[in-house]
């Protein structure tokens, strides 16, 4: 039985209403009313367009827990990757990141453009449009060995804004 997606990610956090605005107002998760009874401390959000109950499980250890040294001197992940349909979305999540000071970076991996953020805990993500796969080119292909500058209004004129990504790839044909 072959696995086809990831269903969810649960994270630890400081604080638990501050994670939640943080996911909802930025990225647009919504929360799920799925919290067992007398469990306090944890809330579980579907991002926008999902077919999932939940993507993203928050669950609070509190204000005194320290920071996760996931690959500076410990194991553990180094981010998650949520896929958008368009770049004018893209550069809409890039802006909002921008506005409340979680955007630290963007690449070109030439099959996908990539946009990454901190939490406010300091977990990174990723946040990712995958070019369709009947635009896929040789440039695009080769692209993928290399992690490049991201110029979104270059690639915007190339594959269109509203060009729905990941057709052919994540979105069945």
């Amino acid at each position: 039985m072959p696995i086809h997606r990831l269903n969810h990610a649960v994270l630890f956090v400081r604080d638990l209403a501050r994670s939640v605005a943080f996911y909802r107002d930025v990225l647009g998760f919504r929360q799920v009313a799925m919290t067992p009874d007398g469990f306090d401390g944890a809330a579980f959000l579907q991002a926008p367009g999902s077919t999932n109950d939940h993507d993203l499980g928050l669950f609070e250890v509190g204000a005194a827990a320290g920071a996760s040294d996931a690959g500076r001197s410990t194991v553990g992940l180094y981010h998650l990757a949520w896929e958008v349909d368009t770049l004018d979305e893209l550069e809409a999540i890039g802006a909002r990141l921008g506005e409340v000071g979680a955007l630290v970076g963007s690449s070109d991996h030439g099959s996908t453009k990539s946009l990454y953020g901190r939490d406010p805990d300091g977990l990174e993500f990723e946040v990712v449009w995958l070019v369709p796969a009947d635009r896929l080119d040789d440039a695009a292909l080769e692209a993928r060995k290399r992690i490049g500058r991201l110029d979104l209004a270059r690639e915007k004129q190339r594959y269109g804004g509203q060009t729905r990504g990941g057709v052919g790839i994540s979105i069945p044909t």
